[in-house]
């Protein structure tokens, strides 16, 4: 009965603990409040109360997503969730005339927000022709079309720079459709080989990006109207493997590498208090 008693104890001890480190990571930051977040701990599907799909290759409006990329986007054989975490693989596959698919989460109508901090800790995936991303849209696109309303996109990485990652902004004056986007990469050792936490926090005069709490990258709201600042509107998010494309492809494609992944850990979205 004793042995009973402390095995309850040590499995109650343990679920204590658990929730301690659950509260923990949910804890918001000092004047911040955790106000959205996906910690993946069911099995099986994306929660559809938090996720919808892009799927497709983007035509016939825009083939290959307007950058030429490869992929064919689906929704139930490339995303899913297992051991706590989001896994968006892309593999060499045929569907749909397309030689690859992959996966393209994005939150808009589920998880949409004006202004505040955003983290989502990743392992990216690796080599030549892939093209992993993480980055937000607006969601009422109020200053038009692709670049006016504006891109932020939280971290890239492109498989033929293994060792760099950017961050970068896209807004009808700073894009690169003209060559005048605002850019700035990072060397990190280890991106593909372990997890790191990608962050953003976006208020009405700046964005800063980080990768493990190091500010790298700031983009300053210079006052020069929405043609250089379109980031006073909601935003979503999206969470996507891309594979070639003027970017990702530059290099070509390594078939050998497929399938490759992107792993992530946490979105986590906080807000401040006193907006």
């Amino acid at each position: 009965m004793r042995k009973t008693i402390v095995c309850i104890f040590c499995v109650l001890a343990l679920l204590s603990a658990c929730t301690s480190s659950r509260q923990l990571k949910h804890a918001a930051l000092p004047g911040y409040e955790l106000v959205w977040a996906d910690e993946f701990e069911q099995v099986g599907r994306p929660d559809t109360a938090r996720w919808g799909y892009d799927l497709g290759d983007g035509c016939p409006r825009i083939c290959g997503w307007g950058n030429n990329e490869l992929q064919y986007y689906t929704a139930d054989r490339n995303a899913w969730v297992a051991d706590g975490r989001l896994v968006l693989e892309a593999r060499q596959e045929t569907v749909q005339g397309r030689s690859y698919t992959s996966a393209r989460l994005v939150s808009k109508h589920k998880g949409d927000w004006k202004y505040g901090r955003l983290e989502i800790r990743a392992k990216l995936p690796q080599g030549r022709g892939i093209w992993p991303a993480i980055w937000m849209l607006p969601t009422d696109w109020k200053y038009g079309d692709w670049p006016a309303s504006g891109e932020i996109d939280i971290m890239e990485f492109v498989g033929y720079a293994p060792d760099s990652l950017f961050g970068t902004v896209h807004t009808q004056r700073f894009n690169h459709g003209i060559g005048t986007q605002v850019t700035k990469g990072i060397q990190h050792p280890t991106l593909s080989s372990a997890f790191h936490t990608y962050a953003i926090d976006w208020d009405s005069q700046k964005i800063d990006f980080y990768v493990d709490e190091l500010l790298y990258h700031t983009f300053r709201n210079n006052g020069e109207g929405i043609a250089a600042w379109p980031f006073d509107e909601r935003f979503h998010l999206l969470l996507n493997v891309a594979v070639g494309g003027n970017w990702g492809g530059k290099m070509g494609v390594d078939d050998r590498i497929f399938p490759q992944r992107m792993e992530v850990e946490y979105v986590r979205v906080y807000q401040k208090k006193d907006r």
